[in-house]
């Protein structure tokens, strides 16, 4: 009986002193000595996450850009989403996937795309070039010129490469470069020679436009090989994969690759030779049907989408890209700035001091 009392107390005691520790030593709680009361230890606040969908080749501008908009906005985390243009639009039209900014290499799928059930306003911010790149180890780099870059892709063993023209810009412009490149160089086989001897593309003519098709490419994937984004195209250019591969001229710039700078007739650059770019066309994939891009001038696009889960941020991020930070930035990276940026719709206010509108 004795023996069975000591371990009563002997259990009192220890409940006692766990009941104690509870009360004291595992508290979270501290005595705030402004107020005298016992509030709840803040925990560090999350940083808002800033998503940004971008076409490819913005990827090195944008990481720079991200850079310096997480200095300036300490609380704040950018998470860069890179992608063919197509692809990045479809992700918030079709997928329903949020983000705070858009930015497109195509400026025209914003309004053709997106407008109006997904965006209200869009800005133009920056132009480029179709050029195409190799490195000093490819085949025939001694060798290849302006004037006869398109002999050179034809010759035994040259691998070239170029992005799906059914997902990214880069992609269904290239094959309007090349079908532009025979009227300028005044020999009607380049196209069949580069693209229709190598895949499924194929073009028609009528009353001077000439229509590419391209929803099924079919590379043969030895002469001509088809990824889904340009930017992939760099490490195998860089590794000797491919010999070229054509891409815009801030991503030869940005990646250090060799590059040949075309006529400005064929290479997309200039608006002075936008009703030539117009007499090409390509028609390809768009969800269960069809579409068709016609030749332009190259400007970027950029939009907050109305399914933007920050969109206050997103205005802040578009205001540095259009501002003097990122002017700076598209300038180093072989991208020129538009300068005031385009403005289509209903431009946020926060932004109009940096925009010129248009119709």
């Amino acid at each position: 009986m004795k023996n069975m009392r000591i371990c009563a107390i002997l259990l009192l005691c220890f409940c006692a002193a766990v009941m104690i520790c509870g009360c004291t030593g595992t508290s979270s709680e501290q005595t705030s000595p402004e107020q005298g009361a016992t509030t709840a230890t803040a925990t560090p606040a999350e940083k808002i996450q800033v998503k940004v969908f971008h076409a490819g080749s913005l990827t090195g501008p944008f990481e720079k850009l991200k850079a310096a908009f997480e200095a300036e906005f300490p609380n704040t985390e950018v998470l860069l989403e890179p992608a063919g243009s197509v692809d990045t639009i479809k992700k918030v039209t079709e997928n329903g996937k949020p983000a705070d900014v858009v930015a497109s290499a195509d400026y025209a799928l914003i309004p053709k795309m997106m407008v109006p059930d997904h965006a209200d306003w869009y800005l133009t911010f920056a132009k480029n070039t179709m050029v195409l790149t190799y490195t000093n180890d490819s085949k025939y780099a001694d060798e290849i010129t302006a004037e006869n870059w398109y002999d050179v892709l034809d010759r035994e063993g040259v691998r070239w490469a170029f992005s799906d023209p059914n997902s990214d810009p880069c992609g269904y412009r290239t094959p309007m470069v090349i079908q532009l490149a025979e009227a300028h160089y005044n020999n009607d086989q380049i196209f069949e020679t580069l693209l229709g001897e190598h895949s499924d593309i194929t073009v028609t003519e009528e009353n001077g436009t000439y229509t590419i098709h391209a929803t099924e490419p079919n590379p043969d994937s030895t002469t001509l090989t088809i990824r889904p984004k340009s930017v992939e195209l760099v490490q195998m250019v860089q590794s000797g994969g491919l010999d070229y591969a054509w891409e815009y001229r801030s991503v030869a710039v940005q990646n250090d690759l060799e590059f040949i700078e075309l006529p400005a007739a064929i290479d997309l650059s200039d608006i002075e030779y936008a009703d030539t770019y117009a007499t090409v066309q390509i028609e390809c994939k768009k969800g269960d049907g069809t579409t068709i891009y016609v030749g332009a001038p190259i400007v970027y696009g950029v939009t907050v989408p109305e399914i933007a889960e920050h969109p206050e941020m997103g205005v802040a991020f578009v205001k540095m890209l259009i501002g003097p930070t990122g002017q700076a930035i598209l300038t180093e990276d072989g991208q020129p700035p538009i300068v005031p940026a385009g403005g289509y719709g209903s431009i946020p206010a926060e932004l109009t001091s940096l925009v010129a509108m248009k119709a």
